[in-house]
């Protein structure tokens, strides 16, 4: 873990913009960030879900991640609503267990969420089920995930620069830079 702290911040400070508001928060995002990108090295499937003030943030997710001039493998990172359309009406904990089954048949190399959006979001039923799916939630603390404020004037700022670390980490650790 250490070895990916000081990685962190040594990327942190040579990031050119505006990015040391997150050397504080580094401790925080360095167990969050090894575990969502040593489960994409398993082979996990990576079903990303945002509320919906944060749907265009999910599409540049899908879109950047396999940017074919990253030269690294495509990797398997989905919005999970445009594989299951139906995702919003579920409700109830049958069918969010009906849904898991369904998702356990699909990827049976394993899975897990990327959820992006507000703590008190239908959602999260979902998202909250399991300790290895990787959160970033707005105006709430939640065990496990990495907190941000809806209210911040530079929210989408602080997601593209959150996006581009753990994008940058992602090709450090398929590429050896670190150990995980």
């Amino acid at each position: 873990m250490q070895q990916l702290l000081k990685w962190t911040l040594d990327t942190i400070r040579e990031e050119e913009s505006c990015f040391s508001w997150m050397e504080e928060y580094r401790y925080e995002w360095a167990p969050l960030v090894k575990n969502a990108v040593a489960q994409v090295l398993d082979g996990k499937t990576v079903l990303v879900i945002t509320d919906e003030s944060r749907d265009w943030f999910g599409k540049y997710v899908v879109n950047s991640i396999n940017d074919l001039s990253k030269h690294r493998p495509l990797l398997p990172f989905y919005l999970f609503a445009d594989n299951f359309p139906q995702l919003h009406s579920i409700q109830s904990t049958e069918d969010i267990q009906l849904l898991e089954d369904m998702l356990d048949i699909s990827y049976p190399n394993g899975f897990y969420i990327w959820y992006i959006g507000r703590g008190d979001h239908p959602l999260t039923k979902l998202s909250y089920r399991n300790q290895d799916n990787y959160l970033w939630v707005l105006d709430e603390e939640v065990q496990n995930s990495f907190a941000l404020r809806s209210s911040d004037s530079l929210l989408d700022i602080k997601l593209l620069q959150l996006y581009k670390l753990f994008d940058t980490t992602l090709s450090a650790a398929l590429f050896g830079d670190f150990e995980l």
